[in-house]
């Protein structure tokens, strides 16, 4: 018998993120009884975007929205009153992500990577960034004692793309005009294949409606492809992982 599945919080920049980088993990982890948690850092509740996000943490088993509301760093008025994310300071930033780490308590954390991902996008490498510092500050009692009892995750993950992962996702973006950023293919721990999930995987990122109606967003690419060739680009999904407490076992908690 497979033991169980960790809990798992995604701690990702904009709605669509969790999906498209890890709703395949998502969905296996739910399926398995696992507890599972987005937080999403841009777009606050009462935005469209939010909206497609609860959809689509519906369609994942995820839980309830979990929004720290600051500003899409491209869309300044999405956040109307609210800095930036990449404005905001960043020990506010990392306060209420261990918010949300101390109320789900989760095993894993998986966050992006430290390029932004593909495209770099700032308010990835923020969150990147904001989620590192707050997986250790959780742990710490003196740290944000306001935040609640402290937690400590077994582990931490960034979502990412090998260099040999790339293959037609890459040509894709370069139609649009998008630069992609991938690791070295040593650098991934875990490629986890989710097709038992892709239905899952899919009707979640085609939840954010605003964005699949675009020509450059990664759902609106994805929604125009033929259904085997958006399968073949999203049915696996990879990760390095960042750092880990003492505990052993976790190592394998994406690679199942």
């Amino acid at each position: 018998m497979s033991p169980p599945l960790p809990s798992l919080l995604g701690v990702f920049g904009h709605p669509d993120d969790e999906a498209l980088l890890a709703g395949g993990v998502l969905a296996q982890h739910a399926a398995a009884g696992a507890a599972t948690a987005v937080v999403t850092a841009t777009w606050p509740p009462e935005t469209h975007r939010a909206g497609e996000f609860a959809d689509a943490l519906v369609i994942l088993g995820a839980g309830k929205p979990r929004l720290l509301g600051f500003a899409d760093h491209r869309v300044p008025d999405s956040a109307p009153g609210r800095p930036r994310l990449c404005d905001a300071p960043m020990d506010e930033v990392v306060q209420r992500i261990v918010e949300h780490i101390r109320a789900v308590r989760p095993t894993v954390v998986v966050t992006h990577d430290a390029y932004g991902q593909l495209t770099g996008h700032p308010d990835h490498l923020r969150t990147h960034q904001a989620t590192v510092l707050a997986v250790h500050a959780a742990g710490l009692e003196h740290r944000f004692p306001d935040a609640g009892p402290p937690w400590r995750p077994q582990a931490l993950y960034a979502a990412t793309h090998p260099h040999s992962g790339i293959g037609l996702l890459g040509t894709l973006m370069k139609q649009v005009g998008k630069k992609t950023l991938s690791v070295p293919d040593e650098h991934i721990t875990a490629a986890v294949d989710v097709s038992p999930w892709l239905d899952q995987k899919e009707r979640a990122i085609l939840a954010h409606r605003s964005e699949a109606a675009k020509e450059r967003p990664l759902p609106g690419i994805l929604a125009r492809l033929p259904s085997t060739a958006r399968e073949s680009v999203i049915k696996t999904e990879y990760f390095t992982r960042l750092c880990a407490s003492p505990t052993a076992g976790a190592l394998s908690a994406l690679t199942v």
